[in-house]
C-alpha cells in the first residue's frame, strides 16, 4: 500500500482541509481523521478500523480515501463534501471505550465531518457514537438512520455493471461471467443480486466461510484468491480493501469489465491507463461504489427506503455520462470522471 513517502510528508503535501491526529492511550485510539473537502458541504466518510502495518499506511489510505469521497459526493449530485477516518487497530479487539473515544475525536470537529461505518466497524458502533455527538450516519433505521448500508453500495455496483455491460457489448449481464473479488458485506450482496440477474458468479477470498456462503447463495463457483487476476471473465468486480490492480496484474488480467464495490481499487492511478491500453474497460469505484453515500444523505431529508434506493439506481445514469464522455473525448473513464468533478467542484467555488 505504502507509496514509500514519509508520513510527515504525506501529510505536507495533502491538499486536504485538515488532518487530525487522534492519540487517546487510556482507551487504546490511535486514529487520523481527513477533511478533504467541505466544498459542497460537510465532510462525510465511513470510519475503517483496520490494523495497518505502519502509521505512515493508514495515512495514506486515510488521505486517498477522503479524496475519493470528495469525487464519489460530487459525481453523485450531493450536497456534501469528502473526509474519512481511520483507526489502527484490530477489529476483533475494538471496545466500547475505544469507540467512546474516537465520538468524542468527531465531535470536536464540530460537523465538518460525518462519520459512517466502514471496514472493521458496524452500525452497532454507529449507533454507539450516536450517543455522544449527532455528527454520525448509518445508525439504526428505528432511530431515524439508515441502518446498513452495504446493501444500497451493492445495487449501485449492479446498475454500474449493467451500464458498463452495455458499452462494452451492447446488453446486460445475463449469462455473463462475473468474478467478485472479496464476498464481505458488499460482495456478499453483491453475489445475490447477480445470481438473480442470471449471471455466471465466480467468487474469490481469503476467508473459506464467506466462500462457502457465497456458494450457498448460488455462486458457481471460487477461485484461488491469489490467482484471480489470470481467470478469464466478463466482468471483474474488485470488493475487498483496496489496491488490489496492480500494474503486474494490470498485464495480466483476463477481464473485459472493472466494476467493483471496494475504495482505491487501483494500486496507483497509472494502472487505469493500463487497462485503457488493454482494451479493458474500468468504471473508477468512486462512480460505481457511491451508493453507500448516497443512501446515508437521505438521512438529512428524513430516510426513506425507497427513495433512496430509486437515488442509488442513479448511477446507473451517471456511468453512462462518464463512458460516454470518454469515448467522446478518446479519454479513459477516469479521467473523464475526474473532469465531470472538478467542474462541479469549480462551479460551487463561483
Amino acid at each position: 500500500m505504502s507509496s514509500g513517502a514519509p508520513w510527515h510528508r504525506q501529510l505536507a503535501d495533502a491538499e486536504h482541509e485538515s488532518i487530525t491526529v487522534v492519540r487517546r492511550p487510556e482507551a487504546g485510539l490511535r486514529a487520523v481523521i481527513a477533511v478533504h473537502s467541505t466544498v459542497l458541504g460537510p465532510a462525510l466518510g465511513g470510519v475503517r478500523l483496520h490494523p495497518y502495518p505502519t502509521f505512515g499506511d493508514a495515512v495514506e489510505d486515510v488521505l486517498r480515501l477522503s479524496r475519493a469521497m470528495t469525487a464519489k459526493a460530487a459525481l453523485a449530485g450531493l450536497d456534501l463534501g469528502g473526509g474519512k477516518a481511520v483507526i489502527l487497530g484490530d477489529p476483533a479487539a475494538k471496545t466500547p471505550a475505544l469507540i467512546d473515544a474516537f465520538a468524542d475525536a468527531v465531535d470536536a470537529l464540530g460537523g465538518r465531518y460525518l462519520t459512517a461505518e466502514d471496514v472493521g466497524t458496524d452500525r452497532e458502533d454507529m449507533d454507539r457514537i450516536r450517543r455522544r455527538t449527532p455528527h454520525v450516519t448509518g445508525t439504526a433505521i428505528t432511530g431515524g438512520g439508515s441502518g446498513d448500508p452495504s446493501p444500497l453500495t451493492a445495487r449501485g455496483v449492479l446498475r454500474a455493471m449493467r451500464a458498463a455491460g452495455e458499452a462494452a457489448w451492447g446488453e446486460g449481464l445475463r449469462g455473463r461471467r462475473v468474478l467478485v473479488l472479496g464476498v464481505g458485506k458488499v460482495g456478499g450482496a453483491l453475489v445475490d443480486l447477480l445470481v438473480a440477474e442470471g449471471g455466471e458468479v465466480l467468487v474469490a477470498d481469503v476467508d473459506a466461510d464467506r466462500v462457502r456462503s457465497a456458494l450457498q447463495a448460488g455462486a458457481a463457483g471460487a477461485v484461488p484468491a491469489d490467482s484471480w487476476d489470470t481467470t478469464p471473465v466478463d466482468v471483474l468486480s474488485p470488493c475487498a480493501l483496496g489496491g488490489d490492480l496492480t500494474a503486474e496484474r494490470a498485464r495480466s488480467l483476463e477481464a473485459h469489465v472493472v466494476v467493483g464495490g471496494a475504495n482505491n481499487q487501483l494500486a496507483s492511478p497509472e494502472v487505469a491507463d493500463m487497462l485503457h491500453a488493454a482494451g479493458t474497460l474500468y468504471v473508477p469505484d468512486f462512480v460505481a461504489n457511491a451508493g453507500g453515500i448516497i443512501n446515508i444523505a437521505e438521512e438529512r431529508k428524513g430516510y426513506d427506503p425507497a427513495v433512496a434506493a430509486r437515488a442509488v439506481d442513479r448511477i446507473g445514469e451517471t456511468t453512462r455520462a462518464v463512458l460516454a464522455l470518454a469515448a467522446r473525448e478518446g479519454i479513459t473513464p477516469l479521467q473523464a470522471a475526474d473532469r465531470l468533478v472538478a467542474e462541479r467542484l469549480a462551479d460551487a467555488r463561483r
